[in-house]
């Protein structure tokens, strides 16, 4: 490799970075080639990353105590120690609403409200509402698949449909949701408003959704739902006051420990834990959260260090360079497809949109400062693009999950998925036609 100039920087930094996806993509694959489930799963990222960590130490040509510096800097980073601790609330609300039983709750609310012929569509929906009050489309997929298949079984409705409905739904609200890891961190990387993205966002997703809705009431025929329990309807509240909390402004710290605090004076009013099990459950979320904070923080290290060591500029020039042919120039549609490009070749590699997200966020924040692209409009493609990958990939955890759940088969899941294929295309109508139109740049903050 040529040796490239001060302003370039220098493409051997990005060694590390490969030397990560190599382990893990590789890993992955090893694993699928001989059938074990969750392949992609089985090398956890925080493990797969501590040798790129160690080769970029290697090749930096400071001293030792200078890099170790560098990179406890990267890891302290306030964007980093601030996604972490939402990281740990926004785990912990999760755990403790399901645990006082929630997610059945706002499930069987929604299918006591929908007429037989919208089954299809009311499971994106109900899919969609869970992910955006919860923040996790895995969570979603859990709760939701199993009552699509029974509904698919005692209807007649395509399994691959109702079960792609699901995953559907659950990435729009995956994708837009205030709580949502992917949100958290393409919010903090751009330095914009939550709110501000959720709408710009919003505008970008719901055309694809209601695109979706309608083709779901089209190609489903009219089912019967069975018998549904009770339902506890105040166990949806805790969902309902973080979500309007969210979007009325207030700091996603505060709203994600007001949620914990009500599902947890629910739980102990109606007897389901008591205040140890409360503590518990809290603990459980923290948890659940270990692996994306670890990953987050070394992340954050790697990163400074591969800045430090001309990487990111020696990445940012060639995305550039690509992305300017065909005529666009230093446009900000150029910015914007050099965004999208990044986050969707990342998430293709890592199958983690959230990872995909934390890897190209400082990239594409340089990107986006020197194209003019507004921080909430690049925060909203990294969120939008790896929805779009992660929600696609056979390989990745969300159809997985529906799969082994269903009993189908990974790539026939993917091709009924008709949400994530019109959000692509909604996407890139929004890049090449500049829709819908910026308005002034968002400040950065929560």
């Amino acid at each position: 490799m040529k040796a490239s100039s001060p302003s370039i920087g220098s493409g051997w930094s990005l060694l590390p970075l490969l030397c990560f996806l190599l382990i893990f993509f590789g890993a992955g694959l090893y694993y699928h080639s001989i059938g074990t489930e969750f392949a992609f799963y089985q090398v956890k990222a925080p493990v797969a990353i501590v040798p790129a960590i160690v080769l970029a130490l290697i090749l930096g040509k400071q001293s030792l105590s200078v890099q170790l510096d560098t990179f406890l800097r990267g890891i302290g980073d306030s964007n980093i120690i601030m996604m972490c601790l939402v990281f740990l609330l926004a785990g912990a609300f999760t755990a403790v609403s399901k645990a006082i039983g929630g997610v059945d709750a706002t499930v069987n609310l929604g299918l006591q409200w929908i007429p037989a012929q919208w089954v299809l569509p009311g499971l994106f929906v109900i899919a969609a509402f869970i992910a955006t009050a919860m923040g996790t489309s895995m969570g979603t997929i859990a709760a939701v698949a199993p009552i699509a298949v029974g509904v698919a079984d005692g209807t007649g409705l395509s399994l691959s449909l109702a079960v792609g409905a699901v995953i559907g739904g659950a990435m729009f609200g995956d994708n837009l949701s205030i709580i949502s890891d992917t949100t958290i961190a393409a919010t903090r990387t751009q330095g914009c408003e939550m709110r501000d993205k959720f709408r710009l966002n919003f505008m970008i997703a719901a055309p694809a959704a209601l695109v979706t809705i309608l083709l779901l009431l089209l190609l489903g025929d009219a089912a019967t739902v069975g018998e549904i329990p009770e339902v506890e309807w105040w166990l949806v509240l805790p969902y309902m006051a973080v979500l309007l909390m969210a979007l009325s402004g207030f700091n996603v710290l505060l709203v994600l420990f007001c949620g914990i605090l009500f599902s947890g004076i629910l739980g102990l009013a109606q007897g389901t834990f008591a205040v140890a099990g409360f503590a518990n459950a809290v603990y459980s979320g923290y948890e659940s959260m270990l692996e994306i904070m670890l990953l987050s923080m070394f992340i954050g290290g790697l990163g400074a260090l591969m800045k430090e060591q001309g990487g990111l500029s020696f990445l940012t020039h060639w995305i550039l360079r690509i992305s300017q042919r065909g005529g666009l120039m230093a446009t900000k549609r150029a910015g914007e497809s050099a965004i999208s490009a990044l986050v969707a070749f990342s998430n293709l590699f890592v199958a983690n949109n959230t990872v995909a997200i934390v890897l190209s966020g400082g990239v594409a924040r340089q990107i986006a400062e020197q194209h003019e692209v507004d921080p909430k409009r690049s925060a909203s493609l990294l969120d939008i693009f790896s929805c779009v990958v992660q929600g696609l990939l056979p390989y990745g955890a969300q159809i997985l999950l529906a799969a082994s759940l269903s009993g189908l088969s990974p790539l026939s899941l993917a091709g009924s998925i008709w949400y994530c294929w019109l959000l692509a295309v909604a996407a890139l109508i929004a890049v090449f036609m500049g829709l819908p139109k910026s308005t002034t740049a968002s400040t950065e903050g929560v």
